[in-house]
């Protein structure tokens, strides 16, 4: 043909027709591609299972409208279709030569030569070699899973993905690609969407499914078992994905609420429903991170009525957090000095010290905080750059005191710590002791603080942390707090993988646990209570990493006795032992006026009239087990700057002092009035 126009057009076959012909000789793409060959001239073919696209050399005479006639008659022949068929989209176009053309599709392997002899990584890397070196290239989808920080098991499975795709499409077995369901389990904020969106890149890559509309991924979750709502099942929400115009994505469904009711009929007919409608989707099941046998477990369950394959997600530690927050923020064009990353790791510290952590969106929303606190230093101080430095971040922490002093020098300023800190020195030269005598074997260095509510058993745990890491003893230093039933799951298997995930983190630093007490529950048999399993495992992980992991559990005097029978190992694995007393009326005031100290001024009529109100607390409420000693302290000052603040914003002028006003202004609000009642409480009846 001699001719020197040429057009580009673009075919896509809807995926359930072709599957519909996957018991012909050949199928459809092949046909089609064959018969267009003998017609035209066709160059930079590219075809998968359900599109092809190309060249084609047409006649001087010829038009884009008149040659995709000519394509839809030549269909018409082959299959009987029609242009309105819905079968198939076509599109024909003028064509504009590229200023550097690729080489020629016939110089690359055939596909029948590339199946024969090589795997699809090697198929990658021929064709790599063939083409154009294109600078800023869109990475591939395996590219991008290749690039994920952890997710090694996704990253198998997307493998396996890529190995079989030209096998699957040789033979037209797609059946057995699109009826296979994946069980995931993973935590929230770690990935999943992600992850959804990536295997859907890569299955349409490689023409293993077509998606029939640009949301490919839906997620949806079952409600609880116990939901009683007459109008809504819990499974209506997921069953809707199913419906016949609604296929051709990818379904993922948290089944998390029904992990211990999978073999209720209820769920099984669930399950049967999802059966009759394999292949139209893709589906994953999502549960949260647990352990493997009980993965397992489930993968059983389903795998009785589905083709399931199940893979975990593992929660991120502490470095692999930080390779995700310097990508980020490289991503955002900013780099930050070492010593800034150091308030960064406190950060996220501190936001997981509630126990509830969503791995990389946490990470995301605290690099944008360093961005903002960084730019807002800059437009104060008139510096513009883009590095981020420690002192312009320090607000992203809330424990930013003592940076500049040492652990013993913090100890020594605390306010009735002279017996404490006496124990701490003690107990600290017996670890260094055995850290340095191979003679006396590997100390256990975790401890007991034993006391009420407010007596400083949270701050001498975060300075000795400190300490130890200044001596050496603990490589971090870090602080972790959290209260005993943060370790606790909601869901049968995951509170170890929880526990020790907790502890992982801690690797190095200080596990603070509160409330400690909270795990033991000597009289629960019920299946749902987990504080038993979260001490078993921290048992284990006490013993494993005992001179890396300084666990600190911290309680009421007779709670914490009773913990200690929770596992008969327990007690000997924490040898030491700190009882923190009650606060005394005058080391109350003492540090309720050391707050004042930092921040503000006052004159000699507030110290008297501060000091009169400690003194006159009653020895009722001194030894009641629920006072909260310097907790109340700290209540009553910010309720004190408060009312001071108000006052002063109604002159128009700046807070800088408080007065005896503002004082008795707190002290006669109903939380404070209230305690003051109960020690003028009468004996006897009333």
């Amino acid at each position: 043909m001699n001719t020197d126009k040429k057009i580009s057009f673009s075919i896509s076959f809807n995926p359930a027709w072709v599957l519909s012909k996957r018991e012909d000789m050949v199928l459809p793409i092949d046909r089609f591609t064959f018969e267009l060959k003998k017609k035209y001239e066709v160059t930079k073919l590219d075809a998968s299972l359900t599109d092809c696209s190309g060249v084609i050399d047409i006649p001087d005479d010829s038009n884009p409208a008149v040659m995709q006639k000519e394509i839809e008659d030549m269909l018409a022949q082959l299959y009987h279709l029609e242009a309105d068929s819905k079968v198939y989209t076509l599109t024909v176009d003028e064509y504009d030569e590229p200023e550097e053309e690729a080489k020629p599709a016939d110089e690359l392997p055939s596909v029948e030569e590339i199946i024969a002899s090589e795997t699809t990584s090697k198929i990658k890397e021929k064709i790599e070699t063939k083409k154009p070196e294109i600078k800023d290239e869109t990475l591939s989808a395996m590219e991008r899973i290749k690039d994920l920080v952890g997710a090694s098991e996704f990253k198998e499975i997307a493998e396996e993905c890529v190995r079989i795709a030209p096998y699957i499409q040789k033979h037209g077995t797609f059946d057995a690609f699109t009826h296979r369901s994946y069980l995931v389990s993973v935590n929230d904020g770690y990935g999943l969407s992600t992850y959804l969106n990536l295997f859907a890149d890569l299955i349409e890559e490689h023409g293993l499914f077509k998606f029939a509309s640009k949301k490919r991924v839906t997620e949806v979750a079952l409600l609880p078992p116990q939901t009683k709502n007459p109008m809504e099942s819990p499974f209506s929400s997921a069953l809707s994905c199913f419906q016949k115009s609604s296929g051709g994505k990818i379904v993922c469904i948290d089944i998390s609420e029904w992990m211990s009711n999978t073999d209720d009929k209820e769920f099984r007919d669930f399950l049967k429903t999802i059966d009759l409608h394999a292949g139209e989707n893709i589906v994953f099941f999502r549960v949260p991170f647990v352990e493997k046998n009980i993965l397992l477990e489930l993968h059983n369950n389903l795998n009785d009525q589905l083709f399931v394959k199940d893979f975990s997600i593992i929660p991120f530690d502490s470095q692999e957090l930080d390779v995700c927050a310097q990508a980020l923020l490289t991503e955002m064009g900013f780099t930050a000095e070492a010593d800034a990353w150091d308030v960064f790791r406190q950060r996220i510290t501190e936001e997981k010290n509630d126990g509830r952590f969503y791995g990389i969106n946490t990470v995301r929303k605290v690099i944008l905080e360093m961005i903002y606190l960084k730019q807002l230093h800059d437009a104060g101080s008139g510096n513009d750059d883009s590095v981020i430095r420690k002192e312009e971040i320090l607000d992203l922490i809330s424990f930013s005191t003592g940076l500049n002093q040492t652990g013993m020098q913090m100890l020594s300023e605390l306010v009735g710590m002279e017996a404490i800190q006496q124990r701490v020195e003690e107990i600290i030269a017996q670890i260094e002791t055995s850290m340095h005598n191979e003679s006396l074997g590997s100390p256990c260095i975790h401890m007991r603080f034993v006391g009420n509510p407010g007596t400083g058993k949270t701050t001498v745990a975060r300075i000795i942390g400190k300490i130890l890491k200044e001596k050496g003893i603990l490589r971090n230093g870090n602080f972790f707090e959290y209260s005993g039933r943060d370790f606790c799951g909601r869901y049968v298997g995951e509170t170890a993988p929880k526990t020790a995930s907790m502890c992982r983190d801690a690797y190095g630093s200080v596990l603070f646990i509160d409330e400690a007490y909270s795990l033991y529950r000597a009289d629960s048999f019920s299946t749902a209570d987990y504080g038993r399993e979260a001490i078993d495992t921290l048992v284990a992980e006490m013993e494993n990493h005992r001179t890396d992991l300084m666990v600190i559990m911290a309680g009421y005097p007779d709670e914490m006795e009773k913990l200690m029978t929770g596992n008969v190992g327990l007690k000997s694995r924490m040898p030491y032992q700190i009882d923190f007393p009650n606060y005394s009326r005058e080391q109350l005031a003492q540090i309720f006026l050391g707050m004042v100290k930092k921040s503000f001024t006052y004159q000699s009529d507030f110290e008297n009239a501060v000091k009169d109100y400690f003194n006159n607390l009653s020895d009722e409420l001194m030894n009641a087990k629920e006072f909260s000693n310097a907790r109340f302290a700290r209540n009553l000052f910010e309720r004190t700057w408060g009312k001071a603040v108000l006052r002063c914003q109604m002159a128009q002028k700046k807070c800088t002092a408080l007065a005896v006003e503002d004082f008795r202004l707190a002290t006669a609000e109903k939380e404070f009035q209230n305690i003051m009642q109960k020690k003028n409480k009468p004996i006897g009846f009333i």
